[in-house]
């Protein structure tokens, strides 16, 4: 990471984009452009709360080490004085386009309209004449003219299209789509999808990922859940047809089962991977690196796979390159609470192989010292893999937990940074994400066998090169 302002670095991530000081949210913009990976972000850069936004930016060459950049959009016209809401990017003539939302405060409601912002270098931005290029949209009766915003761009054949957020009158969440010859001029093309559930919600930051054997769309909505979470980010698995402009898909599925995870935004790498990032925080949640001079992250990037019907989220192969000194044990079989030496460590890898024939309870305790411990743990019986952060240190206390597959093996790939964990299960078949603010020396492991014998196949603890 670049160099940065903030007063204590106990929280601040080793590997994770987050900005140099200020708050963050939403990332935007993903793209590759000019050799490099392009992260823009949703940015007030005057304090460490929510305010009139900006977006922020970073690249990267290997999406391992990030590299600020000056902010690129200021609310600074008429059309976006109160906030320079999400968006994407998109390449033309070798120009980089950013396509955000405008937003202005008009009383007891709200304006937002789609704008464009164009680069020749990728790095100084000037906001086009023709602005906004799609305007509130009264004129279609289905679709709220209040809440109408994240406009992801891209090209298909000789067209431009874009999926925007939208719900309808009603609080119906869907997904608007619009078409264009030259991105100047756009056309209202359809509603892509609409929710089938009967429940209120807001669908924001829409992303139509096409992937070897399906369609996804992923979407961020607003919608209460048992773990106290209020909004989370699913994915719809379909097909669409670009001829009708129409998303024919099942139902909403979560992508991230964790408490941290929202908003997220995807591109396509030069090797032809669809890849995703998202933000690694959450509304309405504590954040306690506000004190030190920043506030939110960005997750690692992970490569989407469409199999069998299903969404896997593995990380991105890149991050084998900040592997450095490893320790592994094999064949064990424990029977009481155990730790090794050399497993430890607040910034990390941890590969386990746990076999299950025998339906053991087990539990994972990482960032562990005295009374503090971050526990993930494995019920047979139900197949619930949790994570509990009742006793990780400051911030947020809720769970995150998902219902596996059956198998007879458990693969676990988790993430430790200075403040998050990211949990990965059987190769992308569930992922669990989350903050956690433990104190700096909370950083032993520990595998504690809950029920029958704990047999572990193999476990491997990679501590990591950072800048």
């Amino acid at each position: 990471m670049s160099e940065t302002n903030i007063s204590n670095p106990r929280f601040y991530p080793k590997y994770h984009l987050a900005a140099p000081y200020g708050w963050i949210n939403d990332p935007n913009g993903f793209c590759f452009y000019k050799n490099r990976f392009h992260m823009f972000y949703q940015y007030h850069p005057y304090s460490t709360e929510w305010g009139p936004m900006h977006w922020g930016h970073a690249t990267t060459k290997d999406l391992v080490s990030w590299n600020n950049k000056p902010i690129a959009l200021a609310p600074d016209r008429d059309y976006d004085r109160d906030g320079c809401f999400s968006g994407s990017a998109i390449e033309k003539d070798g120009k980089l386009y950013l396509m955000y939302t405008g937003h202005v405060n008009a009383g007891d409601h709200c304006v937002q309209t789609q704008c464009f912002a164009v680069s020749e270098d990728g790095v100084t931005f000037e906001k086009i004449e023709g602005n906004p290029v799609i305007g509130t949209p009264e004129e279609l009766p289905d679709v709220d003219s209040f809440d109408f915003r994240d406009p992801k761009v891209w090209k298909c054949g000789e067209k431009y299209y874009c999926v925007i957020g939208s719900k309808t009158p009603e609080y119906i969440g869907q997904v608007v789509l619009y078409e264009s010859d030259d991105l100047n001029k756009w056309n209202f093309k359809s509603i892509a999808v609409r929710d089938k559930k009967d429940e209120k919600t807001m669908w924001e930051c829409p992303n139509l990922a096409e992937l070897d054997g399906g369609d996804v769309m992923i979407i961020s909505v607003t919608i209460p859940q048992d773990n106290g979470n209020i909004w989370q980010t699913e994915y719809i698995a379909g097909k669409f047809d670009y001829a009708t402009g129409i998303f024919d898909g099942g139902e909403r599925t979560l992508i991230d089962f964790g408490t941290d995870f929202y908003a997220p935004q995807i591109t396509t790498t030069p090797d032809g991977r669809v890849i995703m990032i998202g933000w690694l925080s959450m509304w309405g949640a504590g954040m306690p690196e506000q004190a030190d001079g920043w506030a939110g992250m960005m997750s690692i990037p992970r490569e989407l796979i469409f199999d069998n019907g299903k969404l896997r989220t593995v990380p991105v192969k890149e991050m084998l390159k900040l592997r450095d000194k490893h320790f592994t044990k094999k064949n064990l079989s424990l029977t009481e609470k155990t730790c090794f030496k050399s497993f430890r460590g607040d910034v990390g890898e941890l590969l386990i192989e746990v076999d299950l024939k025998n339906n053991p309870d087990f539990a994972v305790e990482l960032r562990a010292d005295g009374d503090e411990r971050t526990v993930l743990s494995y019920n047979s019986e139900s197949r619930i893999l949790k994570l509990d952060r009742e006793q990780s240190g400051e911030g947020p206390k809720n769970p995150g937990e998902v219902v596996l597959e059956k198998s007879d093996k458990l693969k676990l790939q988790i993430f430790l940074d200075k403040s998050s964990i990211e949990i990965f299960a059987n190769d992308g078949e569930a992922a669990i994400s989350a903050r956690i603010y433990p104190r700096e020396t909370s950083q032993q492991i520990f595998f504690v066998p809950q029920k029958e014998i704990l047999k572990i196949t193999s476990a491997t603890f990679y501590r990591f090169k950072c800048n």
